[in-house]
């Protein structure tokens, strides 16, 4: 298979001493779909940006269908789109004069451009808005008419930075039917930063965990579900476990991790009916007291708490871009 993004060793610091990017590497196969997974401020619109030839790392390279982002910028801007997490549109125009505006911007032939605009406003359910200035379409529409704009030179890889955050669930499930029938359509590659774990379980073929400035974990959503083990055994407690328990439940043969939180203790475990009595005696002779215990099969929340040692707390991050947008768009 032909590689789309190689990457390696890639290392980003800011001001000399803020290290953004510690040491990535990645691969990602033509014409998939790639997430990469994390909470922000885990480097991921900064490796965005190196890929997009926005910024030069410090160390490593990267390279996309073979060119090398820092060398072989121009030739590399010529095969990619790239949607930031800004609005990148203007709201005192109509939708078809922003794809004109694109359409010029990327040299598209003057005799090429009405039909590339109303095949992209089409593509994405826009045309019957065309006409219509931009301050009067949704959060929605208005992201589909960003990505539109990126649509226009069928680009071989798309990069998208958190495509459908601070969208409603409709809005967003929409967003991605018309992302993925264009990928289907054209083989495009398509390479997105998400903090919503149901996108990157439903529309990528390969994910990477990335936390701390380093990938910490790659696979297909079921294979990273199948190596956190079979069933997950929450425990609510009256108070923390101290470390030395959890140690002792860790090492137990039938136990594949643990993970401790805040009166919590999360136990990943091939077999919950038996680790669960040997876990609970061993909390029990040790005064730790259980409120509540629940058993479930593993989602890639799971996932992102066992290799990050953290959740993803998206819900502050979505409500400071929807008020950003909604700024930008008054």
């Amino acid at each position: 298979m032909e590689t789309a993004v190689d990457i390696k060793g890639i290392v980003k610091v800011y001001n000399g001493k803020i290290k953004a990017l510690d040491g990535i590497d990645l691969s990602v196969e033509a014409g998939k779909v790639f997430a990469v997974l994390g909470p922000n401020g885990a480097g991921k619109t900064t490796l965005m940006r190196i890929l997009t030839t926005q910024i030069k790392p410090d160390s490593g390279e990267a390279r996309i269908f073979g060119l090398d982002v820092t060398k072989d910028g121009a030739a590399v801007r010529k095969l990619i789109s790239y949607v930031p997490q800004e609005m990148c549109v203007w709201t005192d125009i109509s939708g078809y004069e922003n794809l004109l505006v694109y359409a010029k911007i990327y040299s598209v032939p003057a005799q090429e451009r009405k039909r590339l605009i109303d095949n992209v406003l089409q593509t994405m359910e826009l045309d019957n808005f065309s006409g219509v200035l931009v301050k009067n379409y949704s959060g929605g529409m208005i992201r589909r008419l960003e990505i539109a704009c990126a649509l226009l030179i069928k680009p071989k890889i798309l990069f998208l930075d958190e495509p459908t955050i601070g969208l409603d669930p409709f809005a967003r499930k929409i967003v991605w039917e018309k992302l993925m029938s264009f990928k289907k359509e054209n083989g495009v590659t398509v390479f997105f930063n998400t903090h919503y774990m149901d996108e990157a379980e439903t529309y990528s073929d390969q994910i990477a965990i990335i936390n701390m400035r380093k990938i910490v974990k790659i696979g297909t959503p079921e294979a990273l579900k199948r190596s956190v083990g079979g069933e997950i055994i929450r425990f609510s407690l009256e108070r923390n476990v101290p470390a030395l328990i959890a140690k002792k439940i860790k090492n137990m043969k039938i136990v594949v991790d643990v993970v401790p939180g805040n009166h919590e203790l999360s136990v990943f475990a091939d077999d919950a009916g038996i680790a669960l009595p040997r876990i609970m005696d061993i909390l029990k002779k040790n005064n730790v007291y259980i409120k509540e215990v629940s058993i479930k099969k593993p989602n890639l929340d799971d996932v992102f708490l066992k290799y990050a040692g953290t959740r993803i707390e998206s819900v502050e991050r979505v409500v400071d871009i929807r008020q950003m947008r909604d700024r930008i768009k008054k």
